[in-house]
């Protein structure tokens, strides 16, 4: 079995980094699409500063997952104590978005739109299959 789960996560590993940068390039049409300027434009400056600042920050986490994730797929994999303990801290950050995106605390404010709804849909999954592959790492599953 664990060969298996090892071999498996040979697969998914690749396609997690790739997935999260593949969000990171979707994420660029999320200010157009929610109309953050117009949204924005009340606050006072340090409010909207930090808010852009923060959006900056969680995008640069991402690009960050996706980047290490590809180009040290096999250290993550071979399960070291380092490799385990930021695995597990990326299996911690996307279950979390995963358990604020379950718990709908985003979506009453989007649109109601087909598309908002399957692009809510594929980011579920897509954070489910981020949490469960990181979790995985974290717990020495890709080790042989």
């Amino acid at each position: 079995m664990s060969a298996a789960v090892a071999d498996l996560l040979r697969v998914l590993v690749p396609l997690a980094g790739v997935g999260q940068l593949a969000l990171c390039v979707a994420s660029l049409a999320i200010p157009r699409v929610l109309g953050w300027r117009a949204a924005l434009a009340p606050l006072a400056p340090l409010p909207r500063q930090l808010f852009w600042t923060y959006a900056f920050y969680v995008a640069g986490a991402h690009v960050f997952f996706g980047l290490v994730t590809l180009l040290f797929a096999q250290p993550l994999l071979a399960g070291e104590p380092i490799a385990r303990a930021l695995t597990g801290f990326i299996a911690l950050w996307w279950g979390v978005r995963l358990v604020l995106a379950l718990l709908g605390v985003e979506r009453g404010a989007l649109p109601d739109t087909s598309a908002i709804r399957w692009a809510h849909r594929a980011l579920l999954a897509l954070f489910t299959g981020l949490t469960l592959v990181y979790a995985a790492l974290a717990l020495g599953l890709g080790a042989r």
